[in-house]
C-alpha cells in the first residue's frame, strides 16, 4: 500500500495554510497556528490519532478567530478526504467514547461520502482563556463539510471548557484513526451500493 500522505494549500484575503497529513502516522506534529488553544488540540489530535501532521497557519487573528479557526477546518477536511482517496479497503465507520476528566464525549463518524454534522455539546461556560470554544462547533463542521463525512459529536457531561474540547477533539482522533485503517478483509469499496 502507498503512504496516504497529502499536502494542501489555501490561500484567502483572510487566511494562509499550509497543512500536510499523513493518516499512517505515528502521532509527530509540528503545529503553528497563533492560536494556542488550537495548536494544543491539534498536537493531540495527531498523537493520539497516531497521524502525522505538519501545520503552518496565519491569518487576520486581530479581528478574531473566526476565520482562521474555519479555514483550517476546511483544509484538516481536504487532507482526510484526499488521504483516504477512493476508500477502498478502509474500515470506514469510527466511534469512540473519551473521558476526560469529568467530561465524558462521544464521537461517531462515517466516511460516507455524504456530509452531515450533529453537534450535541451545550456549554456551560465557552471561554478557553482567550479562544471562544463555540468555534470549535464551526472548526468541526468544517472538518465533515470538506471531508464528505458524516459526523456526530455529543457531550454526555462535562463543565470544564478545556476538558471538553479535549475530549471532543481527542475522540474525534480515535474515532477517525477507525475508520480509516485498512482491513485486509474488505475488498474494493466498504459499500453494497459498490461506490461511495
Amino acid at each position: 500500500m502507498k503512504p496516504r500522505i497529502v499536502s494542501v494549500r489555501r490561500a484567502t484575503r483572510e487566511t494562509r495554510i499550509r497543512l500536510v497529513l499523513n493518516i499512517d502516522g505515528t502521532g509527530r506534529s509540528a503545529v503553528h497556528t497563533r492560536i494556542p488553544f488550537l495548536d494544543h488540540m491539534l498536537e493531540l489530535f495527531a498523537k493520539h490519532g497516531r497521524f502525522d501532521l505538519t501545520l503552518n497557519a496565519r491569518g487576520d487573528t486581530h479581528i478574531d478567530d473566526h476565520h482562521l479557526v474555519e479555514d483550517l477546518g476546511i483544509a484538516l477536511g481536504e487532507a482526510i478526504g484526499r488521504a483516504v482517496g477512493d476508500k477502498k479497503g478502509i474500515v470506514r465507520y469510527g466511534n469512540f467514547l473519551l473521558p476526560m476528566d469529568e467530561t465524558l464525549s462521544y464521537v461517531a463518524l462515517d466516511l460516507s461520502n455524504r456530509p452531515y454534522f450533529v453537534w450535541k455539546v451545550k456549554w456551560v461556560k465557552s471561554d478557553i482563556g482567550k479562544f471562544d470554544g463555540l468555534l470549535l462547533e464551526h472548526f468541526f463542521e468544517s472538518v465533515a463539510a470538506s471531508a464528505r463525512m458524516n459526523l456526530h459529536m455529543a457531550l454526555k457531561y462535562g463543565k470544564h471548557p478545556h476538558h471538553i474540547g479535549e475530549s471532543l477533539f481527542k475522540g474525534f482522533a480515535r474515532a477517525l484513526s477507525q475508520a480509516v485503517a485498512i482491513d485486509p478483509r474488505v475488498k474494493g469499496i466498504p459499500s453494497t451500493k459498490g461506490r461511495l
